[in-house]
């Protein structure tokens, strides 16, 4: 059975907008990684017709063709890319011989997945303890078993 509320239907509404905008952003910010445009603009302000089909900028061809992002990444939708990004996990660790105190870990990010999250400066994992690394950035704490 179906109700339809006016005020259900303007929140659904607000929703589907509010999803739309940070999807605009969302595309906006990974555009390097992505086959997206990062100059959609640049005809316009050359004096093309804004009517008229928008030719894509040289780096959006650039990527295109090659597949390659300027950092050597590959280049993706966003759904592969989103798909990519689940496969970071965050696990949590109980040594068998230490069963009362579990620790969190997160698995080793891959240079896109970085680089995904670098671009929106997003930290996936803001209440982890961090260490720091040689550049002096801050990073999870990586287990290395022992050998």
């Amino acid at each position: 059975m179906y109700v339809y509320n006016k005020a259900r239907v303007r929140a659904h509404v607000f929703l589907c907008m509010l999803s739309l905008h940070v999807l605009w952003h969302l595309r906006r910010k990974l555009a390097p990684l992505l086959f997206e445009d990062e100059h959609p603009g640049e005809a316009r302000e050359n004096g093309a017709s804004p009517v008229a089909r928008a030719e894509p900028s040289g780096e959006a061809k650039r990527k295109a063709a090659t597949g390659v992002t300027r950092d050597g990444l590959a280049v993706s939708s966003l759904d592969t890319l989103l798909e990519h990004l689940a496969t970071l996990t965050l696990n949590e660790v109980v040594m068998p011989d230490q069963p009362n105190r579990p620790f969190t870990l997160l698995s080793e990010a891959t240079p896109l997945q970085r680089r995904a999250f670098d671009l929106p400066e997003v930290d996936p994992m803001p209440n982890l303890p961090k260490v720091q690394d040689s550049k002096n950035r801050a990073e999870p704490y990586n287990f290395q078993a022992p050998r």
